[in-house]
């Protein structure tokens, strides 16, 4: 059997050194490759094409969750892992929600880390021991709930992606530079974001991010 490749990013290297050694050990897994944040990373797995990434919520630049959509968008069969210092449920939702297999604490042991790159690699979700229990059937449930008519779902999903770069404090040319796109496009979409949305300026869309719970503001690191 095909031994699962992972590839991790973290902007620690005493992490990845350690998350390395702990893969290489693994008769059923291989190290693909690393990345110290997330704009990094977009560049090294579109070549790297890894079967799981292993993945830092907080980072310098591009945060945990908004590199999961950007990679996401790059191959869509990607499984994702979060790994966080952070254990708060909401954290989880936005990173379930992102579109991540899996979310396993720093503080948890080695046995959650394997077994959330095996059951992501099996398409299956995972949370570390240490969270709760249901968090995984309240976000599936919540889920189904959901209008389609909200605001937000009305988006696209380069806008969404636009927005949350706009809410982090990213300049146009920022975002720009980041998918690979033309500022003119970057504009085309913000005001469409606008629109739709009815809401004008950083402040505006950060108050509404937080409203309906698509940002937790102590994840966006400045």
């Amino acid at each position: 059997m095909k031994p699962i490749s992972v590839f991790i990013v973290d902007d620690h290297s005493i992490v990845r050194d350690g998350i390395r050694q702990l893969i290489v050990s693994q008769n059923d897994m291989e190290f693909s490759g690393e990345a110290g944040d997330g704009a990094e990373a977009l560049k090294l797995v579109k070549n790297a094409r890894p079967d799981v990434v292993l993945l830092d919520i907080a980072m310098p630049g591009l945060n945990g969750l908004e590199t999961i959509g950007l990679i996401k968008d790059a191959l869509l069969d990607l499984k994702i892992v979060i790994l966080s210092m952070h254990s708060k449920e909401s954290y989880v939702q936005q990173a379930l929600g992102a579109g991540a297999l899996g979310y396993v604490l720093k503080a948890s042991s080695s046995k959650d880390i394997l077994s959330a790159i095996r059951a992501a690699a099996r398409d299956e979700y995972f949370l570390s021991s240490k969270i709760r229990a249901g968090v995984i059937e309240s976000y599936l449930k919540s889920k189904k709930q959901v209008p389609a008519v909200r605001g937000y779902d009305l988006l696209t999903e380069r806008e969404q992606q636009i927005f949350r770069m706009i809410v982090e404090g990213k300049t146009t040319k920022d975002i720009a530079d980041i998918l690979c796109i033309s500022t003119k496009t970057v504009e085309k979409h913000r005001t469409s974001v606008t629109t739709k949305l009815g809401v004008h300026g950083r402040l505006e869309m950060l108050k509404y991010a937080i409203k309906i719970g698509v940002v937790d503001p102590e994840l966006w690191i400045e």
